[in-house]
C-alpha cells in the first residue's frame, strides 16, 4: 500500500479543492464512495496560476517504485513534428479537463 501524508493547505486552497472535486463529481470523472470503503488515493495538489485560476493534480510519485518501464515509450515531439510537415489537414479541439479525456 502506498499512503503519503497530505500537504498543508490553507483554507482558501482546502475550498478550492472541494470546488474542483464537486465540478469532477459532477461530470461522472469521479464517484462518491462510502465511508467504510478503503481506497487508496494520491494526495491532491492545488497548483494555482498566476492569472488566479487553479488546477487539481495528483502527486503520484509515491508509485514510481511499483512502475515498470515502457517497452514502448511516448515519441519525442521532434519526430511527431516531422510527420506532420506533409500533412494537408490539422484538427484543433479545445477538450474539457484535458487531463481526464476517455
Amino acid at each position: 500500500m502506498v499512503r503519503t501524508p497530505p500537504y498543508p493547505e490553507s483554507l482558501e486552497g482546502r475550498k478550492e479543492i472541494e470546488k474542483h472535486i464537486n465540478e469532477l463529481l459532477d461530470i461522472n470523472i469521479i464517484i462518491k464512495i462510502g465511508h467504510n470503503e478503503l481506497v487508496e488515493i494520491t494526495t491532491p495538489v492545488l497548483i494555482t496560476w498566476h492569472d488566479g485560476k487553479s488546477r487539481l493534480c495528483g502527486d503520484f510519485r509515491a508509485l514510481n517504485i511499483y512502475t515498470k518501464a515502457d517497452r514502448y515509450p511516448i515519441p519525442r515531439i521532434p519526430d511527431c513534428l516531422d510527420k506532420l510537415e506533409k500533412a494537408k489537414h490539422i484538427t484543433k479541439m479545445d477538450c474539457m479537463k484535458g487531463f481526464h479525456q476517455n
